[in-house]
């Protein structure tokens, strides 16, 4: 801190405070120039001043209360600047009831009365705290009080509208300030543009900002980035260029590294790599500045896209021009690396985020997830044991990444052993840390301590969710207990654990396997009356089971309940059916729904031709069977191994056995191995029918 000379004037001390860069030893100049020089009173210049650095720092708030009792006691007389900077401190830091304080007493404090300024400072103050039933009770007082509003009054009851949704209103107000010679300007116009923007309206948004134009108001860039940005947001990547392009031609403003900013993240979001590195290329060509948004942008989305090479290259540039990562940056590299399988560099990056500070929770858990991911578990426990006592890199999610990777790896004890060191820690474990621990535990079939964990997880505070205990569903459905699993179900319901539509097609799914049909329609009339929307899945479900029991008259009855309720079956609903009405000798029904399926704008795959051509083999249409082998390969599809082993045991059921070994030959030329299925096929044709000549 400077020292004080022996003689002080207040512009001496307002230039030595001017000269300090830190707030808290301008702070002590200030206190200590009154004690130190008994002649020496602040001036409203130094006060202002002051106020201003406090107003920047949100830390020395604290003091604000102590310089206006200071202001106060020296009975000073000062400009409306200086309560005005005392009421946009406040504001900013939505501390309403103390600007309103500081402005109801601006005579009685600071000798000046308030004008309109203060009163649209104060207005806006109620915006900014979101209290906008208060700000328009404030602007009816300050028209009784006989005070003209101007413009900026204007501006901010266009903001209240539009932090209100009011955008017919706020546009209303545009046209009354017309009317009545105000002429709104680029805030007037920029404040509905952005309020639109973000809503989602951009074709209103756009009509506002071609409105602006027409009226002789000239946009200014960040009506155009609000614009762009928009466009991106909703994923409208043509729209976002349209305006960048109007930007460029509009010779009154120039795009700014904002401009660029929201361009380059815009691109990146919608999966338009390349274009975005364009941009990148361009703004460096404009000698634009890159900020740390830039890069951030960039290396997010190359890493996403999988170019970590590219990312690394950003990265590199981005340390070289001087601009330093935050976290965020690293994160976005760090979990790039991991997924690139390059496990040495994320160690490398990991080593140099320490050495910056530059660590937190999410990037340990990044790194835990890479290696649990890649197969590392060694390394993974290993990192794990030496930062789990550090609570600034471990949080409730850091636990639920380590238990299910370990889960996932087939280290389902040591997962145990972490969950229950964190229980006994009295650590926060999440919903995903249950559930990945149950699913892992129900896949081996321990469902005992399965249950036993669900329980315990309820003990221990953590409410279970739908998705924990669909986990334990599936897992009782697939060993074949579907009363437990019912019990479970039912308990759901009564624990205020709300079950969802997998839910139900889980336990749908298990009851159709068993061939109880008629409860599982009765799920799915529970589903709906609880306002479910049956899916895909749930109706492919009920076809399967109904199929599998031949029961295809039902299944064409739901058939056309599906259609019934403008839904679209998909190429895995028509496999279903084509694969039962097969089954049971229906052929011309089958065709005829594969002739149909591009009504329901559905392209046949390789398994609904296998499905028929075995259909048609088994009831001895070998020509129509060789239509549907001749359309595999019209289309363009690959055929399989399940093809051919179709095909050779069908011409081998008719006792053509020499064909058959014509297409073992072409799928051989094909790469396509035989496998034990096509080899039984054939020698049992031959030890049928004879040797083949």
């Amino acid at each position: 801190m400077a020292e004080l000379p022996k003689f002080l004037s207040p512009h001496h001390l307002l230039t030595l405070l001017k000269s300090q860069n830190n707030p808290t030893s301008a702070l002590s100049l200030f206190y200590s120039a009154p004690k130190t020089h008994p002649n020496y009173t602040h001036t409203p210049a130094v006060f202002h001043h002051i106020l201003r650095l406090l107003s920047h720092h949100p830390t020395l708030l604290p003091h604000l209360t102590q310089i206006i009792h200071l202001i106060r006691a020296q009975n000073l007389t000062c400009p409306e600047d200086i309560p005005l900077t005392v009421i946009k401190t406040y504001s900013k830091n939505l501390m309403v009831d103390k600007a309103v304080f500081v402005f109801q007493r601006m005579k009685e404090f600071f000798r000046c009365e308030p004008g309109i300024r203060s009163y649209n400072c104060l207005l806006n103050a109620f915006v900014v705290g979101n209290q906008w039933d208060r700000a328009e009770l404030f602007f009816k007082h300050l028209e009784k009080m006989g005070v003209s509003p101007n413009l900026e009054t204007y501006n901010v009851l266009v903001k209240i509208s539009c932090k209100k949704l009011r955008f017919s209103e706020a546009r209303e107000l545009l046209e009354w300030m017309w009317v009545w010679g105000l002429k709104p300007d680029v805030v007037s116009y920029g404040t509905v543009i952005n309020g639109l923007a973000k809503s989602g309206d951009l074709s209103c948004a756009l009509k506002v900002f071609d409105e602006m134009s027409e009226r002789g108001v000239s946009p200014d860039v960040m009506c155009y980035n609000i614009l762009i940005d928009g466009f991106f947001k909703k994923g409208d990547s043509v729209g976002g260029m349209e305006i960048w392009e109007r930007l460029v031609k509009d010779s009154g403003v120039y795009p700014n590294v904002v401009s660029y900013n929201v361009v380059i993240s815009g691109l990146c979001k919608c999966g338009k790599f390349d274009e975005s590195l364009e941009f990148w290329q361009r703004l460096k060509r404009n000698d634009r500045k890159q900020d740390l948004f830039t890069y951030s942008s960039l290396i997010h989305g190359l890493c996403k896209c999988g170019n970590v090479d590219g990312a690394s290259r950003v990265y590199g540039e981005m340390v070289e021009s001087g601009v330093s990562p935050d976290v965020v940056v690293y994160n976005a590299l760090l979990n790039g690396y991991c997924q690139a399988e390059k496990i040495k560099e994320s160690f490398e990056l990991w080593d140099l985020m320490g050495k910056e500070g530059k660590r937190n929770a999410v990037s340990f858990n990044i790194l835990i997830r890479g290696l649990l991911e890649n197969g590392m578990v060694d390394e993974g426990i290993s990192m794990w044991e030496r930062v789990a006592d550090n609570n600034c890199l471990v949080d409730s999610t850091t636990y639920g990444v380590l238990i299910h990777g370990l889960c996932k790896n087939g280290h389902l004890n040591r997962a145990l052993v972490v969950l229950r060191e964190a229980e006994d820690r009295g650590d926060a474990l999440n919903i995903f840390a249950y559930s990945s621990m149950i699913n892992g535990l129900c896949g081996v079939g321990r469902l005992s301590e399965a249950v036993r964990l669900l329980d315990e997880m309820r003990e221990h505070g953590c409410q279970p969710n739908s998705h924990v205990v669909n986990a334990l569903l599936n897992g009782l459905i697939r060993a074949s207990k579907i009363e437990d699993a019912i019990q479970l179900f039912k308990e759901m319901i009564t624990k205020d654990c709300s079950p969802n539509v997998v839910t139900y097609n889980t336990l749908i799914n298990g009851l159709c396997k068993v061939e109880r049909f008629s409860e599982a329609y009765n799920f799915v009339k529970e589903m709906l009356e609880k306002g479910w929307k049956a899916d895909m899945i749930t109706y492919s479900l009920l076809m399967d089971g109904l199929c599998q029991s031949k029961k295809v008259d039902m299944a064409i009855n739901l058939w056309f309940q599906v259609l019934d309720h403008g839904l679209l079956p998909d190429v895995i609903m028509h496999n279903i059916m084509i694969h039962g009405l097969c089954s049971v000798g229906k052929m011309e029904d089958a065709l005829h729904l594969y002739s149909k399926m591009g009504e329901h704008h559905c392209v046949p795959n390789l398994v609904t031709h296998n499905t028929l051509m075995e259909g048609l083999y088994k009831a001895r249409e070998c020509q129509k069977a060789y239509i549907i082998w001749a359309r595999i390969l019209e289309k363009g599809l690959q055929p399989d191994i399940i093809s051919y082993n179709i095909i050779m045991k069908g011409l081998c059921s008719c006792n053509r056995i020499c064909d058959a070994i014509v297409f073992l030959n072409d799928a051989l030329s094909r790469g396509i191995l035989p496998t034990y299925i096509t080899w039984s096929i054939l020698v049992r044709a031959v030890l049928n029918h004879g040797a083949v000549t």
